[in-house]
């Protein structure tokens, strides 16, 4: 079925793009001066990963970037997120630079643009290098010091040619999955240590925004959130109150320090844990952005659960609902609802979806082509929703399409694929989707609208 998506109400000079991270498809993780990661780490510790994958070759992106971007050129995206392999460029973290590592950066960025897409850099998707890690990690301030170093050192290489740049991905995984849930790198489940984190990742963000500033003359920087819905499971005072709990952990913790509006008082009471502060690191986090991304999947619905770690809920599954193969639920509405939460509750200037898209069982047919009509589906749902929230103000200036590849999806492993392009990880082989044409024939449909309108 078919989802008329109000292309008219995006703006003409709208970015339709895919996004992708280093870790997940570079490969080459032991080439040209890189170091360890604390995924090449965890990766490599039994148990944590489905299947026992790893990233060592992953979409040996690294060799076969310049088919990659080819791939991009056929599906008619104008842009891409990319992120830096931070243990690539400084392999000691701090001190000196690989050339090797950040060459490979220059000339891909060169490659992009003279194809006629925008990159649009991710300093940080995850990948810390490990000697840092072996110093402490995020819950250590240095560590947000030695980022700003790092986002210095590729703005000032990059910045002649990238405007477009986000400090952080994601930081809730880094600080709440990785040091709370333990579930991905660094793979603790110590309260004190996940708080800390996330408030040196904030940190580290601001930090990083002025390096990145003083680097490159009129850059955009802006920071990437997975935000959810959250919804109550039941009409109850502790049902509603565990909701209001999880989006403070899930939203609020981090976009009010980062709008200027500190760390909420509920959450540092919920967590008891005394945030590492000092003078001037809160106008430094809550310095204007440029603008916001939206990273969006799912809803959450949660009960209370008093018993529970932090912050005290339980998931709970509607029934009647579809779901992907990852097991999430499926509400486009969820991406409309928080687009215009960002821009009527938190003023924000310009919102970008930076990651949206599923993950289903694919098959590659006889022929060689793999239809995919579910995430086709998912994606025309979404991006009616997106463009909803654009009728209705949000000023919403792109999309980006997770994932360009089929990658090396975290804890998952290699079986659960999101690309719009598939990978046969054995050939490397790559077949564009049946989602991947009906991506094209998206933006293509909003290129000529535009034309017609000119």
């Amino acid at each position: 079925m078919s989802h008329p998506i109000d292309l008219a109400a995006l703006p003409h000079d709208f970015l339709w793009g895919t996004a992708t991270s280093a870790y997940q498809i570079e490969g080459a993780v032991a080439e040209d001066g890189r170091s360890p990661s604390i995924w090449d780490t965890f990766s490599h510790t039994p148990g944590k990963i489905d299947g026992d994958d790893h990233g060592d070759v992953a979409c040996d992106h690294y060799h076969r970037w310049r088919e990659d971007v080819a791939l991009m050129k056929r599906l008619g995206t104008n842009a891409y997120r990319l992120s830096v392999a931070w243990p690539r460029v400084l392999p000691g973290g701090d001190g000196p630079v690989n050339a090797k590592g950040l060459a490979f950066y220059d000339e891909l960025t060169d490659a992009l643009l003279e194809a006629g897409i925008t990159p649009s850099v991710t300093l940080y998707h995850w990948d810390l290098p490990q000697v840092l890690q072996d110093r402490g990690g995020w819950p250590e301030r240095a560590t947000a010091e030695h980022f700003a170093s790092y986002a210095a050192v590729v703005a000032e290489r990059l910045g002649d040619r990238v405007t477009h740049w986000t400090t952080l991905n994601e930081p809730l995984c880094s600080a709440w999955i990785g040091h709370l849930e333990g579930k991905m790198a660094p793979g603790l489940t110590d309260l004190t240590a996940a708080v800390r984190a996330s408030y040196h990742l904030l940190l580290g963000h601001g930090l990083a925004s002025e390096a990145i500033r003083a680097a490159v003359p009129g850059a955009q920087v802006g920071i990437v959130n997975n935000l959810s819905t959250v919804y109550a499971a039941s009409e109850s005072p502790e049902d509603v109150a565990a909701a209001r709990r999880m989006d403070g952990h899930t939203n609020r913790w981090w976009l009010d320090p980062v709008h200027g509006r500190g760390f909420p008082e509920d959450m540092r009471e919920l967590y008891g844990v005394e945030l590492p502060e000092r003078d001037g690191d809160l106008k430094k986090i809550g310095a204007p952005l440029d603008w916001l991304g939206l990273n969006y999947y799912f809803p959450q619905t949660v009960a209370d659960d008093p018993a529970g770690p932090a912050p005290h809920v339980r998931d709970v599954a509607r029934t009647g609902v579809p779901r992907t193969g990852m097991d999430w639920e499926v509400d486009a509405g969820g991406i409309e609802t928080l687009l215009l939460r960002l821009t009527e509750e938190y003023g924000a200037r310009r919102l970008y979806v930076t990651e949206n898209g599923s993950s289903y069982p694919d098959v590659v047919r006889a022929d060689g082509t793999v239809d995919d009509p579910e995430r086709q589906d998912y994606l025309e749902r979404h991006l009616a929703a997106c463009a909803s929230a654009a009728r209705k103000g949000a000023p919403l200036a792109g999309y980006f399409a997770w994932s360009l590849l089929d990658n090396f999806e975290w804890a998952y492993g290699y079986d659960k694929r999101f690309g719009l392009v598939h990978v046969d990880y054995a050939t490397q082989a790559r077949t564009i989707k049946g989602s991947g044409h009906r991506y094209a024939d998206i933006v293509r449909a909003h290129r000529e609208q535009n034309r017609r309108a000119a």
